[in-house]
């Protein structure tokens, strides 16, 4: 599931992020458009013949209201919290650094709260893509900041997406793997 926020306006800016990389995996697997549901756009298919299922969900609810979408989608969709793989925009990593987990906190995150309520949980992977601070803890200086298009190089940023995405497949392949 990639976080953002929907239409043009928040395209391109860093609480985007997760939908960036959300596309890109849509395009890996092959899944094909995404059809409105859930509150959202939904894509999904096999990795592979007769390999396991997937679905990518990019909620159109604003971020805040995330889980929203995500609530009913893994309940018709059975998933279990920890099959899950949340991506989305770190503030508290500097621009580049991409990490995985699994559960903890929300930090503040509305989108990860919203999350919370809508599964239930916090134990579901999670791609925490750094796309840094502002030198400020004012909330509108942070809100503008991740709202805002990133100032980095294009290069950079696609780096950047190219890293969150790899970092997804292997959380993706590894479940495969094992079921």
């Amino acid at each position: 599931m990639g976080l953002g926020n929907p239409g043009s306006k928040y395209a391109g800016t860093r609480h985007n992020v997760g939908y960036m990389v959300a596309e890109r995996l849509i395009e890996r697997y092959e899944l094909g458009k995404p059809k409105a549901k859930y509150r959202g756009r939904i894509s999904s298919g096999r990795l592979g013949p007769g390999g396991a299922r997937v679905a990518v969900l990019m909620p159109d609810t604003f971020m805040n209201d995330s889980g929203k979408s995500a609530g009913p989608a893994r309940g018709e969709l059975r998933v279990e919290p920890p099959n899950i793989i949340v991506i989305h925009d770190e503030i508290d990593f500097p621009f580049g650094r991409v990490e995985t987990r699994l559960g903890g906190g929300t930090a503040g995150h509305n989108g990860l709260k919203s999350l919370k309520a809508g599964l239930g949980t916090t134990d579901f992977q999670r791609v925490r893509v750094g796309v840094g601070r502002p030198d400020s803890t004012d909330p509108e200086v942070v809100s503008a900041w991740v709202l805002g298009r990133f100032k980095e190089p294009k290069n950079d940023v696609e780096a950047l997406i190219d890293q969150a995405l790899e970092a997804t497949v292997s959380l993706i392949e590894s479940d495969d793997a094992s079921s």
